[in-house]
């Protein structure tokens, strides 16, 4: 009864403390001056750090070629000579916005190709806005053979850039010219509220320029740019993803400081920056291609720009000396709701571009994308985004109540047994193999596994595994905010520390520490029985594991996202309630006690098992007998 009671307490002073806080928030919300004026302070703190970031990105840029100036009749002479027979196409420095609502692409004269990708409702984690590509992070081109044995770079050529309407979409041409009705051509056609942009590469009147004989190469270089305040938890979800050989998802590694893999057959290639992604994809498979993933991130780092440092030469085919190659931009969020509405167009449904999305692997992975990601989107559209997470939480553990009861019920078996186990333990303490004979008989007299505890736990593993990844994954999350925590998909921070722990960070998350608080009440309650038996020689020691699983907690998820921590929070909570709950008020261990005395008077059947198990032990017995006797 006291124990009864002392659980009940410490419950009940975990919540007050948990309200205290929620009011403390709600006390200290703003005004609507203040906040009118704290938004005036981040949109001029946003224009500063965007001019900032400006010059970081050129000062990390790969060095450009000069520019060539149009009005210097040498240099112009020199560059014709240079390009042979695409000197044909005018020379003019320059480059073009093709824009809709949602995205704002510039694509250079010179290359023809984008040299800047803007995403328009969306900012970073210092509210300036994402950038996919920009100040030359990025560089995309041909590299091709003429017949006469120049080996061409099309980043090295001039481009003439027509835009025109085509109904709604825009389309931009640029034209590499040998002459007005021979042309190497970069189409894009953008259409209105749209991240996908088709690209075709194509050319006319060129079967007698290009050299067939020599391979026809596109190569495609990007360094991921930096979006999110740790550096560290973005770069472990930006990774280089492609779809190949008939809709095998394959990824090189997100932590190898490089990584480099030659496939064949490629739909397409995801360059993923966490919650952003920079796809290139085709109609016509590229028939091989080399992929290259490079780390930029050891440490933590408020300096750090660029995360993975992406490459790709993949080989195009002629067809009838010409080139012909349909192809699609997608710069824009990794959501799944954005990439499954291609799905539902006839043709972009097979690129499938939503399998880029790190769900986790096998049964995970399915559990996250078609249970929790639909369910929470469902939540969502009705309730906060926080509170979403704590009814689904809710709705998580009720759903899981039962595996915790039977949990708790093989808990209690084994308790009522516990002074007949330290019988036998006492008894043969002398002879291992006679003490486990007899263990394994009072088991199977009294009708108790002692496994049937860790089933339910393994049962529960796909789900944790699958909300795991769900968390720091879902666009859903990101910059929403719930209580203190600005970033659902990113770190809560109370305090910054004028110092870096190391593994912990240089500042204080307050959802890790109630995580971790209720992690040590849960295990008070699930191993407190555990550690009151007998120690095993070779088993862990369960007082340790109880103070090491909360610490590691903290230090491990105070740079995960907080809404993952919220989830371990509340899941915790509960758990413990329902634990009260069925420890109290349903589980009787008295009659638990009378069941299991009722049970050693039955007759037991053996099982095949059981009896192999028996007739191993009593040979490994007799044969231990027999060498004593010798």
């Amino acid at each position: 009864m006291e124990e009864k009671k002392l659980d009940i307490k410490s419950i009940i002073g975990f919540v007050l403390i948990f309200g205290i806080l929620l009011g403390w928030m709600y006390l200290r919300q703003p005004s609507e001056e203040e906040l009118a004026a704290q938004k005036a302070q981040q949109e001029q703190l946003a224009a500063k750090q965007e001019a900032e970031q400006t010059a970081d990105l050129k000062a990390n840029a790969k060095p450009k070629e000069p520019t060539l100036n149009i009005n210097d009749s040498t240099a112009v002479a020199n560059y014709k000579k240079a390009v042979g027979e695409f000197g044909f196409t005018k020379t003019q420095e320059g480059s073009t916005l093709l824009e809709n609502n949602v995205i704002s692409l510039v694509i250079s004269n010179k290359g023809g190709q984008i040299q800047e990708a803007k995403m328009k409702d969306f900012v970073t984690y210092d509210s300036i806005p994402v950038y996919l590509v920009k100040d030359g992070n990025a560089d995309f081109g041909l590299n091709f053979t003429t017949n006469d044995n120049r080996v061409l770079d099309t980043q090295d050529l001039y481009f003439e850039p027509s835009l025109s309407n085509s109904g709604e979409n825009k389309v931009l041409s640029m034209k590499a010219k040998v002459s007005n009705n021979q042309y190497l051509e970069f189409r894009y056609e953008i259409k209105p509220n749209d991240y996908l942009v088709d690209f075709t590469i194509r050319s006319q009147g060129l079967s007698g320029v290009f050299n067939s004989s020599k391979p026809l190469e596109l190569k495609w270089d990007l360094k991921g740019i930096r979006h999110s305040k740790s550096v560290r938890y973005e770069n472990r979800y930006t990774r280089l993803t492609y779809n190949h050989e008939d809709g095998k998802i394959s990824k090189l590694s997100e932590s190898s400081d490089e990584d480099e893999e030659t496939e064949e057959d490629i739909k397409w290639i995801s360059y993923r920056q966490h919650f952003f992604s920079s796809i290139l994809a085709t109609d016509q498979n590229f028939k091989s291609a080399k992929l290259v993933s490079k780390n930029l991130v050891e440490e933590e780092s408020k300096t750090i720009k660029f995360t993975k440092d992406y490459s790709t030469v993949a080989s195009l085919n002629l067809q009838g000396g010409e080139l012909n190659q349909s192809m699609y931009w997608y710069y824009g969020p990794t959501d799944v709701k954005t990439f499954e509405s291609y799905n539902k167009v006839d043709k972009y449904k097979d690129l499938n571009l939503v399998e880029s999305i790190p769900f986790g692997w096998g049964i995970f992975g399915w559990i996250n994308r078609y249970v929790f990601t639909p369910f929470y989107g469902f939540l969502s559209s009705f309730l906060p985004y926080g509170i979403a997470i704590i009814v689904m939480t809710i709705m998580v553990r009720l759903a899981l109540s039962p595996v915790t009861y039977k949990s708790y019920l093989s808990q209690a078996k084994m308790k009522v047994l516990k002074p007949e186990i330290t019988e036998l333990n006492e008894k043969y303490k002398d002879n291992a193999m006679k003490k486990q004979q007899e263990t394994m008989k009072l088991y199977n007299k009294a009708g108790v596994s002692p496994m049937s505890g860790c089933v339910p736990a393994l049962l529960q593993l796909p789900i944790f595994y699958a909300l795991f990844m769900f968390f720091p994954t879902s666009f859903a999350l990101r910059q929403k905010s719930f209580l203190w925590a600005e970033d659902l998909s990113s770190y809560d921070t109370i305090f910054e520390l004028p110092f870096t722990i190391p593994f912990y960070g240089d500042h204080v998350s307050l959802f890790p520490i109630l995580a971790s608080v209720a992690i040590f009440f849960y295990m008070t309650l699930t191993t407190g029985q555990t550690m009151q038996m007998q120690q095993q020689p070779g088993m862990p020691n369960m007082k340790f594991i109880m103070y090491l699983s909360p610490i590691m907690m903290l230090f491990f998820f105070n740079n995960y996202a907080s809404g993952l921590s919220l989830y371990y929070f509340v899941s915790n909570l509960i758990t413990i309630f329902i634990m009260l709950a069925i420890k109290n008020y349903i589980i009787n261990e008295d009659k638990i006690h009378a069941q299991i005395q009722e049970n050693k008077k039955k007759p037991k059947k053996e099982n095949r098992f059981q009896r192999k198990m028996r007739e191993m032990m009593e040979e490994a017995e007799a044969q231990k007998k027999s060498g004593r006797g010798r």
